[in-house]
């Protein structure tokens, strides 16, 4: 267990800060509440799951192999991240103009666009991944880790938006709300583009 502590303490700095996915969150929560919320919190998971998998297994040689992969994916995350904030700032919690929250899918995907995920990722397989054990078996342990731990750290950012929910009954202060959450994204695909 002590052996885990570092792993899990990582895991858990990476999870609970701002970050994309915790801006996406607490928009959510905030605009569809808690149900609308939770696809997005599960597809946040599974797409971490899935994506520290592969890079515990070896995917990580193809950044080192190519370099220009890593920056392809940079500008690539960071566009995503300027129409994930035009997205955010256009919800409403009105049923006539309501887009949809995001789903479980769209969640899913993002996370091999989302440049903090890819970091959480390369760390785990680079620094917390054990050498000379069976390395499918070492990669679903520090994958189903960072899934535990994960969790109930996007879960609090949903909650979070979902207890401001009624405070954004006034379409004003909703707008207010959901363009500072579309500015804060579009500050973080800038500065994941540096």
């Amino acid at each position: 267990m002590t052996e885990l502590l570092p792993l899990i303490s990582y895991c858990f700095v990476m999870s609970a800060t701002p970050g994309p996915n915790n801006v996406m969150l607490a928009t959510t929560g905030a605009n569809f509440g808690g149900r609308g919320a939770l696809p997005v919190v599960l597809g946040i998971q599974a797409g971490m799951f899935v994506q520290t998998m592969l890079m515990c297994v070896g995917l990580g040689t193809v950044f080192v192999t190519y370099p220009l992969a890593h920056q392809v994916l940079r500008i690539a995350g960071s566009l995503y991240l300027v129409f994930l904030a035009w997205k955010l700032s256009g919800a409403s919690m009105s049923a006539a103009q309501a887009p949809k929250a995001v789903s479980f899918f769209q969640a899913t995907v993002f996370q091999a666009l989302n440049p903090k995920s890819w970091v959480k990722a390369v760390t785990v397989a680079s620094v917390f991944m054990p050498a000379g054990h069976n390395t499918v078996a070492d990669a679903l342990l520090v994958s189903a880790i960072g899934t535990a731990v994960g969790a109930p750290c996007n879960a609090m950012w949903a909650l979070f938006g979902v207890s401001i929910r009624h405070l954004l009954k006034d379409p004003r202060k909703q707008r207010i709300f959901n363009l500072t959450m579309g500015a804060i994204l579009l500050v973080l695909a800038v500065m994941f583009l540096r």
